[in-house]
């Protein structure tokens, strides 16, 4: 326990610090134009995967295929790891957001330059609206939209309802949905500081089609990425340091 400790300390302070230099090579980049702006956000994503499987042994695991096209990921959440991980593990996603993430300083202004949806609970109709325009223009950039429909981490072991804006946003799109099981929190704990070497298994489901009824998506998702609740990983491929 004590040398995992040490090394999320290590980590902690190599990766904060580090990130000063990506916050700000995303601001140069969203003033530059959307190449360089990418190439911020996965140098970024880059830089966090090498700190966590050099500094917390942390490595993640990928079982199924990784969709590239405009499709709803609805993803498992239990740590920030895969918060930040998500930027790596597909090539050019939009990150359904909360809106006092969105309202953060600097990096609130440069994640609405690179592509994200974010939700406002109090916004309204007009809310909505730029959700929806949001969400074609990831549709015509061909890109995936990603969400974690339980809308915060969640402790190992539990299974929440999802909240009604997966199902919102399911109907507004009109997009099949691939689902991610995950069990990042086995080594990094929404609750508690040390975090544990090992693999964080990503698993990714069978697509769910568009169109269904809002009791049966839901079903069908909250099972999914609930499947590895206590199971074991399966055949997968390793991913690496960027």
């Amino acid at each position: 326990m004590a040398v995992a400790a040490l090394r999320t300390v290590l980590f902690t302070v190599v990766f904060y610090l580090g990130s000063i230099f990506w916050s700000v090579a995303a601001a140069a980049g969203a003033a530059t134009g959307p190449r360089a702006m990418r190439w911020a956000v996965k140098g970024w994503a880059g830089y966090h995967r090498w700190c966590a499987t050099h500094l917390l042994g942390i490595r993640t695991r990928i079982d199924g295929r990784v969709p590239d096209e405009p499709v709803l990921v609805a993803i498992k959440h239990q740590s920030m790891y895969e918060a930040v991980e998500t930027l790596a593990v597909f090539e050019r996603p939009v990150v359904v957001l909360k809106q006092e993430l969105a309202r953060i300083p600097f990096w609130g202004w440069a994640a609405r330059r690179y592509g994200v949806m974010v939700v406002d609970r109090e916004g309204g109709a007009a809310s909505l609206r730029r959700m929806l325009a949001d969400g074609r223009a990831a549709v015509a950039a061909n890109r995936p939209i990603v969400i974690f429909p339980e809308g915060t981490r969640v402790p190992v072991g539990e299974a929440p309802p999802l909240q009604a804006g997966f199902a919102g946003l399911y109907k507004l799109l009109k997009l099949p949905v691939v689902p991610v099981a995950l069990d990042s929190g086995r080594l990094w704990p929404r609750r508690g500081f040390a975090k544990r070497a090992g693999a964080v298994t990503w698993r990714f489901g069978e697509p769910i089609p568009a169109g269904l009824p809002r009791e049966e998506i839901e079903r069908r998702v909250h099972a999914a990425i609930n499947a590895m609740q206590g199971a074991g990983p399966g055949p997968s491929t390793m991913a690496g340091p960027t």
